[in-house]
């Protein structure tokens, strides 16, 4: 006879204590009968009244939503923005805690995830256990940094333009994105009608005056005529191959970073926080110490930004290989690097690309892999190559704590570590992790 199903228990409610915080933008908390709940909307040590979302009995964990604060948490503030909370948006996650905490926060996350995947302390990492908060993000509790310059906007069905709930397709409507930049903002999108559309992308760049909307229609829409109150190009994404095509305007926006211009093309990938390309440029070569003469490698290099930087500091007999699977980012990075004749960009994944360039060595390396990270595989090829130092940058802690492990594994410890809060009021980190052969300084 086939199994009963489990009984769901979404709905259900526990009276529990929070525990830690856990990676994803939750704390740990238990049932009276031991069963493991994540929940949302709450801080350590507080009491509280937890409703489950996800979860079935028997089930591993359960996810849940903080719904009543019995006993509340010094760190906790009134949600600035009338949008969070349980069951509203999924777009941030720490709008209940003061600014300094959701570093704390971060930076328990960041110290767990290299313990437990890679076996390192914080001393061990060389890192100092904060989360640096970027340039102009110091404000103080209630106070909301306008720092997002790429909006993805949901579309509902009556064309309204608002934001995903937590890992749910229904769209919740908003009047304004608190965490936007002013120039996403003053692109009114919550304001228009967008019906026949899915998704609405809003970008300001902040190395110009470049604004660009990129819209996906649903299948057989028609394209609404777009008039804002400002110059911007409008993209559409294609519904048959998923490319993403000029409607007017640019087909891209311009950026600055460490003195230069980098175009980038609709949908290629640029740091969202304003300060975070030079914050991150800045960091990578402190970490580096380039030499000039020296041979690097740009992993995942996207359009260009950390093989510009290495370029100029290496000098005009230095040479750079960047390597990015991006069509449209490796176009623009041959455009923005075009003055660099020792900087050469191939196209493909890096652990396809990388073996056949038959590369044996290099003194230097970055990689700037996406969320799952780089892997064994292709951490074990760099290591091999020998480079004095290597820079990894990386979104998501728990793949650089696993890539950290596989370095040791070839030999490579971390020097240095550094983490920035490029996310505020969410639960993303950005980190640089500076590594080098074990028994060696330079």
């Amino acid at each position: 006879m086939p199994a009963e199903p489990k009984k769901s228990l979404v709905g259900e409610e526990y009276e529990v204590e929070i525990g830690p915080v856990a990676h994803g933008g939750h704390c740990i908390a238990r049932t009276t009968e031991g069963q493991v709940l994540f929940v949302r909307h709450a801080l350590p040590g507080e009491r509280v009244v937890a409703r489950v979302t996800e979860g079935e009995e028997g089930a591993r964990f359960l996810r849940a939503d903080a719904v009543r604060i019995l006993e509340a948490s010094k760190d906790r503030i009134e949600a600035p923005c009338p949008f969070a909370g349980p069951g509203r948006c999924g777009g941030c996650d720490w709008q209940h805690a003061k600014p300094g905490a959701q570093r704390r926060l971060k930076a328990d996350v960041i110290a767990e995830q290299l313990l437990r995947l890679a076996g390192l302390t914080p001393e061990e990492a060389g890192w100092d256990g904060t989360v640096v908060p970027a340039e102009g993000d110091k404000l103080p509790a209630g106070q909301v940094p306008q720092w997002r310059t790429r909006v993805q906007y949901a579309v509902d069905a009556e064309g309204h333009a608002g934001l995903r709930r937590h890992r749910s397709h229904e769209v919740e409507r908003i009047d304004h994105c608190m965490i936007a930049a002013a120039g996403v903002s003053e692109l009114g999108i919550e304001k228009r009608d967008w019906t026949g559309m899915a998704s609405v992308d809003a970008i300001a760049a902040t190395g110009s005056q470049d604004r660009m909307v990129i819209l996906e229609p649903r299948p057989g829409a028609r394209l609404p005529l777009v008039e804002l109150d400002r110059p911007v190009s409008v993209m559409r994404v294609d519904e048959r191959d998923g490319g993403v095509h000029r409607v007017h305007g640019r087909a891209f926006v311009r950026e600055r970073a460490d003195d230069h211009t980098y175009r980038v093309g609709s949908g290629g990938f640029w740091q969202v926080h304003p300060k975070a390309a030079d914050t991150l440029v800045t960091a990578v070569m402190q970490g580096l110490l380039p030499r000039k003469g020296e041979t690097a490698l740009d992993l995942y290099c996207g359009v260009g930004l950390f093989a510009g930087a290495l370029a100029d500091r290496l000098g005009e007999q230095g040479a750079v290989l960047g390597i990015e699977s991006g069509k449209r980012a490796v176009e623009d990075a041959r455009h923005n690097l075009a003055g660099f004749p020792r900087v050469r960009i191939e196209q493909g994944k890096v652990e396809s690309v990388l073996p056949r360039t038959g590369i044996t060595e290099a003194d230097l390396i970055v990689l700037d892999p996406p969320r799952a990270g780089a892997g064994r595989k292709t951490v074990a090829h760099l290591a091999s190559l020998g480079a004095r130092r290597i820079a990894y940058v990386a979104c998501d802690p728990a793949a650089l704590a696993r890539d950290l492990g596989y370095f040791r594994e070839g030999g490579y410890r971390v020097r240095t570590l550094r983490a920035f809060d490029l996310f505020p009021m969410t639960a993303h980190v950005e980190c640089v992790a500076i590594l080098e052969p074990v028994g060696k300084g330079s």
